[in-house]
C-alpha cells in the first residue's frame, strides 16, 4: 500500500513537472512569435488607419476607429507598373539561371573533361562575391555594352542578365550537389545505346531534376525580386523602375503617410510570399535531397 501511495505520489510529481515544463515551452514559443509577428502586425493596423487614427493611437491598436482601405489602393497604383517590370524581369532571369545552372552542372557532374575542377572552384569563388564588390565594373560594362541606348527597356534587359549571370554560380553548385546522387549506371546504360549527351539530359536528367528546379527557381526568384543595389545602379529611367526602387521612391514621395508606405511594403512582398505558400512543401522536398 505504500509502494501504491509512493507510486502515484511519484506520476503525480512527473505529471506535474511536465506540465510546467510544457507551459513554460509553450510561453516561450508564444512570446517568440508575438515578438516576430509585432511588426508585421502593427504594419497591417497602420496601413489601414486614417492618418488621424496613425496619430492619436499606437501601431498595435487596431483601426477600429478610424478604418480605410485608401493607403492600399494608393500604394496598389503607384507600385501598379513597377510590379509588371519586376515580372519581366524577374520570371526570365529565374528561369534561365535554373536551366543554365543544371546544364552547366551536368557537364560538370557527368561529362568528363580537363579543367573541370578549376572551372567548378572558379564557379564556386563566384558564389560568395557580395553584391557591393561588382558595382562600379558592373556600371562600367553596361555603359560600355549600352544595350539601354537601343530600346527604351534596354536597361531592364540589363538588369536581367546581370541576374542571370549572378545567379549561374550558386544554381550550378546546388543542381551540382544533386547531380551527383543521380545513378551513374542509369546514364551509362543510355550511353551504351548510343544516346548522345543532349539527349540524356533532356530525357533522363532534366526529368530527374524537377524537384531541384522547385529549389533554385523559388530562390532566385525570391532574391532576385528583393534585390535593390543592381536595380538602383542600373535603372536610371523611372518607367523602368522595379518594385523595390519604386517603393523606395514611394517613401520619399509620401514621407508623412506611413499608411500608405506600409502598404506598398505588403504588396511589394506579397509574390514572394504566395510562392512560398504555392510551392513551399516542393521547396522543402528538395533541399532534402
Amino acid at each position: 500500500m505504500a509502494t501504491e501511495t509512493s507510486d502515484e505520489s511519484g506520476l503525480t510529481g512527473t505529471v506535474s513537472d511536465l506540465s510546467l515544463n510544457r507551459v513554460a515551452l509553450y510561453g516561450a514559443l508564444l512570446a517568440f512569435v508575438g515578438l516576430y509577428l509585432s511588426p508585421l502586425y502593427s504594419g497591417l493596423t497602420t496601413s489601414f488607419k486614417t492618418q488621424e487614427a496613425f496619430t492619436r493611437t499606437s501601431p498595435l491598436q487596431p483601426p477600429l476607429g478610424g478604418f480605410t482601405i485608401d493607403p492600399w489602393v494608393t500604394a496598389g497604383s503607384e507600385l501598379a507598373f513597377s510590379m509588371v517590370n519586376s515580372f519581366a524581369m524577374v520570371i526570365p532571369a529565374a528561369v534561365l539561371s535554373a536551366l543554365l545552372g543544371s546544364l552547366t552542372a551536368y557537364g560538370l557532374t557527368k561529362v568528363e573533361w580537363r579543367g573541370q575542377a578549376l572551372l567548378l572552384a572558379l564557379f564556386l569563388a563566384a558564389v560568395f562575391i557580395p553584391y557591393q564588390a561588382v558595382l562600379v565594373p558592373l556600371r562600367q560594362f553596361w555603359s560600355i555594352v549600352d544595350i539601354s541606348s537601343l530600346h527604351e527597356r534596354g536597361e531592364l534587359v540589363e538588369l536581367t542578365i546581370t541576374h542571370i549571370a549572378y545567379g549561374i554560380p550558386i544554381c550550378t553548385i546546388l543542381f551540382r550537389s544533386y547531380y551527383q546522387t543521380l545513378d551513374d549506371e542509369l546514364i551509362e546504360a543510355a550511353r551504351l545505346d548510343g544516346a548522345s549527351l543532349a539527349r540524356i539530359y533532356r530525357k533522363i536528367v532534366l526529368p530527374l531534376s524537377l524537384p531541384m528546379f522547385a529549389v533554385t527557381l523559388i530562390y532566385q526568384f525570391t532574391q532576385v525580386w528583393n534585390d535593390f543595389l543592381f536595380a538602383l545602379v542600373l535603372l536610371s529611367n523611372r518607367a523602368n523602375y522595379v518594385v523595390t526602387l519604386e517603393l523606395n521612391a514611394l517613401q520619399g514621395s509620401m514621407a508623412t503617410d506611413y499608411g500608405v508606405q506600409m502598404a506598398g511594403a505588403f504588396i511589394a512582398a506579397l509574390p514572394t510570399i504566395l510562392v512560398y505558400i504555392m510551392f513551399g512543401e516542393q521547396f522543402a522536398k528538395g533541399q532534402t535531397l
